[in-house]
């Protein structure tokens, strides 16, 4: 059990994260009108270089270069002192179809099952320390870097750029809970002229304060603003971005495993996302019947095969029920197999650009079917015979 630890999050003005948000809005661009789209974006951003590759295979046809100028615009660099702006973008399309062999595994036919996209494990969480049933270091880590984007947005501070990071660290006593948040660290992208010091009381006063409660700071928390003392340069021109590679950012703030795959440009045959959604959709309901106060779940796949081939469970020694009787209860009532877990959750609309920025889990403001709790009654009565 950790004493202290560590979450981070991202704005959608970061390098890695404006390719994420690319990705995905060229995915739901496609699933708009072909839900049966096969695709797999992924997309890298570099002073005045956005270059977008992959595997999609389609009945239908997108403009990717409209897309990808209309999603830069969209998160805030659409002037040319940025450094990086949605007029000014060389945009390459490297596409092909998806390979033969990977196409063989996932297609349906009347004597095969639609199978996994690809072999690999994936991880589900959840915790009933936050209301969003996540880690709270990862959920005040979000809420500060969606307050940086929302104060830049509504121009309340004119000299914020779109590229943006926070990071809180959480002090637990010896019985795992919440006492105190030891330091929080904010790095804002800014216009050349303001001085660090008119910065950091901006960022206190208007971002900080108003979303982490007061009970939870105290004279030792150490706040950190731009700890270099200036960050001018920032988003594609200052870093390469690339898809998936915020992944921790994305899921649990590295309280849970990961198992390796990112989500963003992926349409929902591949496991990598959808298995980790309904992971998370399975523990986010197991932990709210009070089944379990945390509880992390692996399934694992492979290629071309429906049925998982492992499901796993941790309850970390908060289990009401024993792990083995936890799994039972997962094989009966959830199943994992790639197609039903897409008509479960309904994973073939275009839902996906909104999760690409603040993390896909613990989202209270946006209405997504792997957080839904409408298993927890059914769930519940595993309790009562016990």
């Amino acid at each position: 059990m950790y004493k202290y630890f560590t979450s981070e999050s991202v704005t959608e003005g970061h390098p890695d994260k404006i390719c994420d948000q690319i990705s995905d809005a060229i995915l739901d661009a496609i699933l708009t009108d072909d839900p049966e789209a096969r695709v797999a974006c992924e997309t890298m951003a570099s002073t005045g270089l956005v270059l977008v590759a992959g595997e999609i295979t389609t009945t239908t046809y997108v403009d990717i270069q409209k897309i990808v100028r209309k999603t830069v615009a969209d998160i805030g660099y659409d002037r040319g002192k940025y450094g990086f702006d949605a007029e000014n973008l060389s945009v390459l399309v490297s596409i092909n179809s998806q390979s033969s062999d990977i196409a063989m595994g996932v297609a349906e036919s009347e004597t095969h099952e639609q199978g996994a996209g690809d072999q690999g494990m994936m991880f589900g969480y959840a915790t009933n320390e936050t209301p969003e049933y996540m880690p709270v270091t990862i959920v005040y880590a979000h809420k500060l870097a969606h307050k940086l984007a929302e104060v830049r947005k509504s121009k309340k501070l004119k000299y914020l750029r779109p590229d943006g990071k926070t990071q809180v660290t959480c002090q637990f006593g010896d019985d795992g809970k919440l006492q105190r948040i030891d330091k929080i660290l904010v790095s804002c992208q800014h216009s050349p002229e303001m001085t660090h010091d008119e910065i950091y009381e901006d960022i206190v006063k208007y971002v900080i304060l108003p979303t982490i409660p007061k009970n939870l700071i105290d004279s030792n928390t150490e706040i950190l603003v731009n700890p270099t003392g200036r960050f001018v340069i920032g988003g594609p021109s200052g870093d390469t971005g690339l898809t998936g590679r915020k992944i921790i950012v994305d899921t649990y703030g590295g309280k849970a495993h990961h198992g390796g795959g990112c989500f963003s440009g992926k349409d929902p045959s591949k496991v990598d996302r959808s298995a980790a959604y309904a992971a998370r959709y399975v523990a986010k309901n197991l932990v709210a019947a009070g089944i379990a106060s945390e509880i992390e779940i692996q399934i694992s796949y492979a290629i071309g095969i429906a049925k998982p081939t492992s499901i796993g469970v941790d309850t970390f020694h908060t289990g009401k029920i024993a792990d083995d009787a936890i799994i039972d209860i997962i094989k009966k009532h959830f199943d994992l197999r790639p197609r039903a877990i897409i008509d479960k959750l309904t994973l073939k609309r275009p839902i996906y650009r909104q999760v690409a920025t603040y993390g896909h889990f613990g989202r209270n403001d946006l209405d997504l079917p792997w957080e839904k709790l409408d298993m927890v009654e059914i769930l519940k009565q595993y309790l009562s015979n016990n």
